[in-house]
C-alpha cells in the first residue's frame, strides 16, 4: 500500500529536486523580487547618461532576466539533461543565425 509518504520519499531518490508548499512560494516570491529589482535596474539605466556602458549593461541585466525565466517559470531547471541540451542548444543556433542574418546586413549594406 503506498502512502504519501512513499511517493514522497520515491520522488526524492529520482533525482527530484522540486520545493512543495511554503518553499515553492518564498522561492518563487525571491524571484519575482529579484526580476523586479533587474527591471527597476534597466529602467533607471535608461534615464542614466552611462555612455558606452549603455547596451552591453542591458544585454547583460537582459539575459540574466531570460536564464532566470527559462530555468524557474519555464521549470527547465528541473527536466531532464536531454530537454536541457535541446533546449540550449536550440538557443545556440538561433543566435548564430541571427548573428549571421544581422553581419550581413553590414558587410552588405549601403
Amino acid at each position: 500500500m503506498s502512502t504519501a509518504t512513499d511517493t514522497h520519499h520515491d520522488a526524492d531518490t529520482h533525482g527530484s529536486h522540486e520545493l512543495h508548499g511554503s518553499a515553492a512560494v518564498k522561492h518563487a516570491i525571491v524571484i519575482f523580487v529579484v526580476l523586479a529589482l533587474i527591471t527597476a535596474l534597466e529602467v533607471a539605466l535608461s534615464y542614466a547618461d552611462v555612455g558606452a556602458l549603455f547596451l552591453p549593461a542591458l544585454l547583460i541585466l537582459m539575459a540574466i532576466k531570460f536564464v532566470l525565466v527559462v530555468l524557474e517559470f519555464m521549470h527547465l531547471r528541473h527536466d531532464g539533461k536531454w530537454f536541457n541540451m535541446a533546449f540550449w542548444s536550440g538557443l545556440g543556433l538561433a543566435v548564430i543565425v541571427y548573428l549571421a542574418a544581422v553581419s550581413t546586413f553590414h558587410v552588405f549594406g549601403s
